[in-house]
């Protein structure tokens, strides 16, 4: 169903405003918060790039960049950024993430259906990373906001010279 074409329809300015909220919290190392924006059972999926210039499309029996079936795995990360028990995040980098092109491609009465470009700035060791791509996004209306149910990746620079993180998309 086209937001257009009802008055009920999702607000574009408050899908918006909850992108940059996640964005803000991972530039802000807000991790609580930015956890806060996942529902327990949210996917977290960045499919792999096989030799054919085709994306991975199952995160159980293919190479994925990044892939927690849920909340927990989020969790369990951020968990080792804060204790600093990952070497890949040793020192945290700067990050500065930007969002365009936010499109609304579906609404069903409980969920919103999101797409949108990224391109995230990564400074650290004196050198500046470039990563960009489209997400697809699964939002779980909630009581005045929304709740992350499904975020699928596609990182378009998948040839990087260190380890992906979360903070960088």
């Amino acid at each position: 169903m086209s937001t257009d074409s009802h008055s009920n329809a999702v607000d574009h300015r408050a899908i918006c405003a909850f992108l940059y909220r996640e964005a803000r919290y991972l530039d802000d190392r807000e991790w609580e918060p930015w956890l806060a924006l996942y529902a327990p059972d949210a996917e977290y999926w960045m499919p792999a790039w096989d030799d054919d210039d085709q994306l991975t499309d199952d995160p159980h029996s293919q190479i994925s960049l990044i892939y927690y079936p849920n909340r927990n795995g989020l969790e369990d990360r951020v968990f080792r950024i804060k204790t600093e028990r990952s070497s890949a995040s040793m020192p945290e980098p700067r990050t500065n993430h930007m969002i365009t092109n936010v499109e609304v491609l579906a609404e069903q009465a409980d969920t919103v259906e999101v797409r949108y470009n990224f391109h995230t700035l990564s400074h650290r060791y004196k050198q500046t990373d470039h990563f960009f791509g489209t997400v697809f996004l699964t939002l779980r209306k909630a009581a005045d906001s929304f709740l992350i149910a499904r975020k699928k990746i596609v990182l378009k620079n998948d040839y990087i010279r260190q380890v992906i993180d979360v903070y960088h998309i």
